[in-house]
């Protein structure tokens, strides 16, 4: 019986152990792009780690026009929420991460899917950009934004100005 309960005690302590690694990491993303070259700039998020049921968790989430051309400039246009592949998410510039329970994981999730299935045309460059998207998340986590005029098209810049917001994030901001 005592072999038992030694097990049983083990068993338990094992499962807590890991039911406390579990979280999942929040981490907010910018890519210089070019306007002349490929892919224009842009910022998203990634969520990366366990939830508490030992799901693993590895997925990416940007705002972004359906499709780049002269109809993005004068006003909303159709939007995608679109998936990064890993080599792509390699080389963005990592701002911050900030770490969530399995709750705020799926408000995250739950917002992701209200901007994708947002009726009609929902991406503007100046009012509902991938910066705005970034932003809706970054409060859900306890972040501090806001969208000065003059950074709503250069995410790298709006996420350093974040960065400098939240000093609480112990982030440097990125060149």
């Amino acid at each position: 019986m005592r072999i038992l309960t030694q097990f049983v005690l083990a068993l338990t302590a094992l499962f807590w152990a890991a039911a406390a690694q579990a979280e999942v990491r929040v981490t907010f993303h910018s890519f210089d792009g070019s306007v002349l070259f490929g892919r224009y700039p842009h910022t998203f998020i990634s969520m990366e780690g366990t939830l508490d049921d030992g799901t693993p968790v590895k997925e990416n989430y940007g705002f972004s026009a359906k499709s780049a051309g002269p109809a993005v400039l004068a006003g909303p246009v159709t939007h995608i929420v679109m998936t990064e592949k890993d080599k792509y998410v390699r080389s963005t510039n990592r701002h911050f991460t900030v770490a969530v329970d399995d709750a705020k994981y799926h408000d995250i999730r739950r917002e992701v899917f209200r901007w994708r299935d947002a009726p009609g045309k929902y991406y503007d460059l100046d009012t509902r950009n991938c910066i705005h998207f970034v932003g809706a998340i970054a409060e859900m986590v306890g972040v501090r934004v806001d969208y000065p005029k003059n950074m709503l098209r250069r995410p790298k810049a709006w996420l350093n100005h974040v960065t400098a917001m939240n000093p609480q994030l112990g982030a440097a901001q990125i060149d």
